[in-house]
């Protein structure tokens, strides 16, 4: 499925505009990535995946990256040429997760973690603390009206699932989670244990012309209350 026309003026496309504007326009989606020539990787069809041989340890051991011709898959190769460090390095912890605990049975939390960021994470190193502790507490009305001022920077979207769903079909629950760090300073532990915060993203004032009315944020069933874990 094709990427609707305009989609990458949406304001959380920023980050990748520059990248956009150097991948093809014609061909299959791998030949169109290529093209751009700003990925450390090459994209090849899907066909070239081994049977039985995981996804990650693939891209890992060849350096092609499988791609299929679809918005899905159009998305993760232009993250790959907008964020290429990140990229190869949540696949050089996946590929070293695979390798000490093989392709069968559960992902565990590493695994976990990594697919959930690159499938729908973002990040934020420079989020003020207030709205971080705010954030922390759930206190979306703080958040998103009491501290509005205080959003002058914004996270930078990197969740190509997440992406797509925005490009496809924007919809109020769709949420990120948030690393309020450079992935590229975590470690295997860090990852494992999922240091991320949820943001409904149509709430991040400037990015949906709804939410510059109070009420948006007048749903308890997006903007959830902080769980209170009971004693046992």
């Amino acid at each position: 499925m094709p990427l609707p026309p305009g989609f990458i003026d949406a304001p959380w496309c920023a980050p990748l505009r520059a990248a956009w504007a150097r991948v093809g326009r014609g061909g299959t989606v791998a030949e169109r990535l290529n093209q751009a020539g700003l990925a450390p990787r090459r994209f090849v069809p899907q066909a070239e995946l081994p049977p039985g041989e995981a996804y990650e340890a693939f891209i890992a051991r060849s350096g092609q990256v499988p791609t299929r011709d679809n918005a899905h898959d159009l998305l993760n190769g232009l993250l790959w040429c907008a964020e290429p460090a990140i990229k190869a390095r949540l696949n050089e912890l996946q590929a070293q997760a695979l390798a000490a605990q093989g392709s069968s049975g559960p992902r565990g939390p590493l695994r976990d973690a990594l697919t959930l960021f690159d499938e729908n994470g973002a990040w934020w190193p420079d989020c003020p603390p207030a709205l971080a502790e705010a954030w922390r507490q759930r206190d979306w009305p703080h958040l998103f009206l009491g501290l509005r001022g205080q959003w002058q920077s914004r996270p930078r979207l990197f969740g190509h699932a997440l992406l797509e769903q925005l490009a496809l079909a924007p919809r109020k629950p769709l949420c990120a989670h948030v690393l309020l760090a450079d992935p590229m300073t975590l470690n295997a532990a860090d990852w494992a244990a999922k240091p991320f915060l949820p943001l409904p993203v149509l709430g991040v004032p400037g990015w949906w012309p709804a939410n510059a009315s109070p009420d948006f944020y007048d749903d308890p069933a997006v903007f959830r209350p902080l769980r209170v874990k009971l004693p046992a």
